[in-house]
């Protein structure tokens, strides 16, 4: 069966610290990363991943803040978030594309899960 599923998500007071993983079956791509989508606003790019060089991607908003990793050998990605603000709240997604990392563009998604930030 096809599919990215991710996990990790749930509610932390700002400054905290967040986790997300996302494990993917059934499917390989060179470049994975992560996405979020909050209410009223467009879906962002927030970091991927190229497994052809190694490279990195990160958006503003999450730089020197977020940092992507890859577990190749068991097909998980993994999203370390530091210092969380309450603009961070919003539905992370993993998603997996070929060549992009970028919203519209990814090959596959997952179903998100839920980060909320409040004291």
């Amino acid at each position: 069966q096809v599919q990215l599923v991710e996990s990790g998500g749930g509610p932390v007071q700002p400054a905290g610290t967040l986790s997300l993983t996302c494990l993917a079956s059934g499917l390989s791509y060179a470049v994975m990363g992560w996405f979020r989508q909050s209410p009223g606003q467009e879906r962002e790019e927030v970091s991927c991943m190229n497994n052809r060089d190694g490279s990195t991607y990160s958006s503003a908003s999450g730089k020197g803040r977020f940092s992507i990793s890859r577990d190749n050998a068991n097909n998980i990605v993994y999203l370390q978030m530091n210092s969380l603000t309450p603009e961070d709240p919003a539905v992370y997604y993993c998603a997996a594309d070929d060549w992009v990392c970028q919203h519209p563009g990814m090959d596959f998604w997952g179903k998100g899960t839920l980060v909320t930030v409040s004291s």
